[in-house]
């Protein structure tokens, strides 16, 4: 196995990786360091949790150079802020050894303080397009200086229509640039970008060209409306680590509610909500305080834990590019997961639609709980959040689901009618009146 200092990686940032515990690089690091650092371009197809932002920025780190105020040197474009997070602080210790600055711009936070960042001075600039785009509207930054941009998660900006935007920015950028690109898939927008932006690029794959759908096992379950929340609850005390994805935040928020009143460890997250509740949420997740993460696809397109046991569709996805991004957030890293779509009898169609484009034919069953493989979960210890006071933050309950796995509600398919019983009795008036509230909303993440 090759080390780092052998992919020509500095002593002092091996040091720092050694002591964060890094000391064997991955595939993708090993594949794509050598060349980088020499200052070629790399367009790099590889998966999420593949090792890709130490890929891209170990060879970023090491041929920054000092910027002047309000002109960055080097830039990483990412489609969302939990993942400009991520790499900011993936890079900042990095960074700091050989004095460099790093800096996280995205929409939905103050300018205040990025405008006075950008002011003293930053090297490394880790931003959402829409932000970028808007602070050089200002006049807050140039990017004339800069000589290295990552393009990480290509594709998803792709998909959230960031491209021209991108291309705007790669404009304005140094035309003698390294530009290095990596993306889940190399798709029609992201080949475009390499022919015509990258000079010349090291082609690098790792792992399959898709999220693999082998890796999982899915469920489409017959259901009504009725009982979807107490049947979810269930499957998550069966399976351990999961996700539950909504259409809306509205539908999150509500979910949130029957969810509190069952009793399920849980966390929240939708475009509705400010930076510093979306990073306590993830924080709790991740971190194993919260069992399940009830989330809209928007808002987790930044989710990168590797141990989500289930993925439960409790609303449709909007097609099967979307139901294989739900789905790949579990059986990653080689492992294996499962996936349950919750089906209306008027959403039959649309999930016979999506099992297509996907690629599966699975046949529409009674829920059947028994049939899903146990996986354990422990809570972690509920320790004091140190951010914990600073905002009001989303709505958790970090209670272990009181209902017993022996109950006979969603046991089997012999008792599949269980979870159209409706809802639990005994529900105050004032989680009544919220939920009615809820409903006159029914706004995207």
């Amino acid at each position: 196995m090759d080390r780092f200092t052998d992919l020509g990686v500095a002593l002092g940032l091996v040091d720092v990786l050694r002591d964060g515990g890094i000391e064997e690089p991955f595939e993708v690091q090993q594949e794509t360091i050598p060349e980088a650092l020499l200052g070629r371009d790399v367009c790099c197809r590889a998966p999420t949790g593949s090792g890709k932002t130490l890929a891209f920025g170990l060879p970023l780190v090491s041929r920054t150079v000092k910027a002047k105020p309000k002109r960055p040197t080097s830039l990483i474009l990412t489609p969302t802020r939990e993942l400009a997070e991520q790499i900011r602080g993936v890079l900042q210790p990095l960074a700091g050894s050989t004095g460099l600055g790093v800096l996280s711009v995205y929409g939905g936070t103050p300018y205040k303080g990025q405008l006075r960042r950008l002011d003293r001075g930053v090297e490394i600039l880790v931003a959402c397009p829409g932000r970028l785009i808007d602070l050089l509207d200002r006049g807050a930054l140039r990017l004339d200086d800069v000589s290295i941009v990552v393009l990480d998660e290509a594709d998803r900006m792709a998909d959230m229509g960031f491209m021209e935007p991108v291309c705007s920015i790669l404009d304005k950028c140094r035309h003698d640039r390294q530009t290095i690109l990596f993306s889940a898939t190399l798709d029609e927008d992201v080949a475009e970008i390499v022919e015509s932006y990258q000079n010349d690029p090291l082609r690098v794959g790792i792992g399959p060209e898709e999220v693999s759908m082998d890796s999982m096992q899915h469920f489409f379950w017959k259901i009504n409306s009725r009982g979807k929340a107490d049947l979810s609850a269930y499957i998550t005390e069966k399976c351990g680590r999961s996700i539950i994805f909504c259409r809306t935040r509205a539908g999150v928020n509500r979910l949130g509610d029957e969810m509190s009143d069952i009793g399920s460890s849980f966390t929240t997250l939708h475009g509705g909500m400010n930076q510093n509740q979306r990073d306590r949420s993830m924080r709790k997740f991740s971190a194993g305080r919260s069992r399940v993460l009830i989330a809209t696809d928007v808002a987790s397109r930044g989710i990168d834990v590797d141990d989500v046991s289930c993925v439960i569709h409790f609303d449709p996805p909007e097609n099967g590019k979307a139901y294989k991004h739900r789905s790949g957030r579990t059986a990653r890293a080689g492992s294996t997961g499962t996936v349950i779509s919750l089906v209306l009898r008027s959403q039959n169609r649309q999930y016979r639609r999506i099992q297509d484009e996907v690629g599966i034919r699975s046949r529409f069953t009674e829920p059947n709980v028994d049939a899903l493989e146990e996986r354990e979960f422990v809570l972690a210890s509920p320790d004091k959040d140190k951010f914990q006071g600073k905002s009001k933050g989303p709505r958790n309950n970090n209670k272990r689901g009181r209902r017993s796995r022996k109950s006979p509600r969603h046991k089997s398919s012999r008792h599949g009618s269980g979870h159209r019983n409706g809802r639990r009795k005994g529900k105050g008036k004032r989680n009544t009146r919220s939920r009615g509230r809820l409903k006159k909303a029914d706004s995207r993440a």
